[in-house]
């Protein structure tokens, strides 16, 4: 009722502040499509507030990212996913693994000193760094394996050797929280699978696919 009464004046532009924080995950996500449908329909350019990743990507055609009233980031939700702009637009849209870090190798390839230890990544084309520059990293989830063995050392240096210090079941996987140095690292495993089975205290190897690590900015 509250939308209908919004729409019918016939408004160039509808602001919608968090319209459905309220309500229960099942009766969010089926008016979310109930609301965008009846907005496309309408044909209205329309603001949404929302802090939940979910909805934002439900109710989007083109997602802005605000921090402290500063202008972040615009763009689909697919180039955001891409390409997050820093670290704070990496942890909005749930990110985990993002990690501050020093520069102290520049060639072809970063050497970068994060809290879990130096991780090699990709230097992006264009990107003036040098040794002692600062950048942010991120390293998805997806693209760490582990193994409860020893974590020997590799000839691309991404095998870390790390603690578990929490378990989740997420339904179809574990997300398991591994502490690394001083800092810590999130992967995934899928819930029937040898890694899943790992506790909490047990000592693992964790292997980072290069593929997925990603820079997302200098100077944090």
């Amino acid at each position: 009722m509250a939308l209908a009464r919004s729409l019918a004046p016939a408004p160039r532009l509808l602001m919608l502040d968090e319209p459905l924080g309220s309500l229960d995950r099942a009766l969010r996500d089926s008016l979310q499509n109930q609301v965008r449908r009846i907005l496309k329909e309408v044909g209205v350019t329309s603001i949404y507030v929302t802090h939940d990743r979910d909805e934002a990507f439900t109710m989007a055609d083109r997602l802005v990212f605000m921090n402290h009233g500063r202008i972040i980031q615009i763009g689909t939700p697919e180039e955001a996913v891409a390409n997050p702009a820093d670290g704070f637009v990496a942890r909005t849209l749930g990110f985990k693994n993002v990690l501050p870090g020093v520069v102290v190798g520049d060639g072809e390839t970063l050497q970068v000193e994060c809290s879990v230890g130096v991780i090699p990544a990709p230097k992006p084309p264009g990107l003036e760094t040098a040794n002692g520059s600062e950048i942010t990293l991120l390293v998805d989830e997806s693209g760490i394996s582990m193994s409860g063995a020893t974590a020997d050392a590799t000839a691309d240096g991404n095998s870390l050797q790390g603690v578990v210090i929490e378990r989740v079941f997420r339904g179809d996987r574990y997300e398991l929280r591994v502490r690394v140095g001083s800092g810590e690292l999130y992967c995934h495993a899928p819930a029937d699978a040898a890694p899943s089975r790992v506790q909490s205290g047990q000592s693992v190897a964790l292997s980072i696919d290069p593929r997925s690590v990603r820079v997302l900015s200098c100077g944090g």
